[in-house]
């Protein structure tokens, strides 16, 4: 059994020496750990820092294309080295390494297939409580847009089996942890949390740098996500407002018929018209948005086969 702990870095030069120093060098349940930076852009020099450090792989991207899309280069790079399990921790020293066995213990006993670190984030101390509330508030719809039981949702601190790391396809190009949560959910996979505490802060999210942002793009992927897997169920809720609505004031236009007052009350009829029409394009758009996402699984399965093949 072989685990690669993969860190996505974007100028750590200062951080990834403690943050490669904390890691463990043996897990029970695992023959061989390996390390591997995957060095997006970095202008600092990261990646000659993780060579000197003794990191078995160093991968660099040509140019800084985003934390979801280093992350998925790190993932499938992992595959391909042979990994049986994957764990990803950040470069800024944030989780101790100390908890990776409690981290990927799950995946070895066969209980999960995702399994991320719970920083309990109320207990953090430089975490405002605005942001705390809105990482809960994050969780929560996380939780029930991909049926999952994660407190955590934005934690970055997760292990992955190889089986995950192949199905896993990331879209996004700002951040992996919601949408690999709401994917892993919806394709079935049992995801799973542990307890974890944090290392003091060394430094200012790079992610996090306007709470407006960040919500407003959060909240993008998430919808985004949620549409590709649940097309049919939204369009419909939506369509039938306007469906409904409409059904209402043709009852209106027939009440006022019936006791002869129907021509006072004609646009009663037109606004019927356009509201039950609006709804009846609406209901189609989810029944081509279900189409599509049933073929989305179909490709999902072949790209997990194509996968599977190439890293054998």
């Amino acid at each position: 059994m072989k685990l690669i702990i993969q860190i996505p870095c974007y100028n750590e030069s200062e951080t990834l020496p403690l943050t490669i120093g904390d890691l463990p060098k043996t897990v029970p349940g695992f023959d061989a750990i390996e390390y591997l930076v995957i060095d997006d852009g970095s202008t600092d020099g990261t990646a000659q820092i993780a060579e000197s450090l003794g990191v078995h792989h160093v991968v660099r991207m040509p140019r800084n294309r985003g934390l979801a899309a280093t992350f998925e280069t790190g993932l499938q790079k992992a595959v391909q080295l042979g990994a049986d399990v994957i764990v990803n921790t950040d470069g800024d020293n944030q989780y101790p390494g100390g908890f990776i066995p409690d981290l990927v213990r799950p995946i070895l006993e066969n209980e999960a297939d995702l399994v991320i670190g719970d920083r309990q984030v109320e207990t953090i101390p430089h975490f405002s409580r605005i942001k705390v509330f809105l990482q809960k508030l994050g969780s929560r719809v996380v939780r029930w847009s991909s049926g999952t039981n994660v407190p955590d949702a934005t934690s970055g601190f997760r292990a992955f089996s190889r089986d995950a790391a192949l199905r896993l396809v990331i879209f996004s190009n700002y951040t992996y942890t919601l949408e690999t949560i709401i994917q892993a959910g919806k394709m079935g996979l049992n995801v799973a949390s542990i307890p974890i505490e944090t290392n003091p802060k060394l430094r200012e999210s790079r992610l996090i740098r306007s709470i407006p942002v960040y919500l407003a793009r959060s909240s993008v992927t998430i919808l985004r996500i949620f549409l590709m897997y649940e097309a049919l169920r939204t369009f419909i809720t939506l369509g039938s407002l306007p469906f409904i609505a409409g059904w209402i004031f043709v009852f209106r236009f027939l009440y006022f018929f019936t006791i002869g007052e129907g021509q006072g009350h004609i646009q009663s009829l037109i606004l019927a018209s356009i509201l039950i029409l609006v709804g009846f394009l609406i209901f189609l758009l989810g029944l081509l948005g279900d189409l599509i996402a049933r073929n989305r699984r179909l490709m999902e399965e072949m790209v997990f086969r194509v996968r599977k093949m190439e890293s054998e």
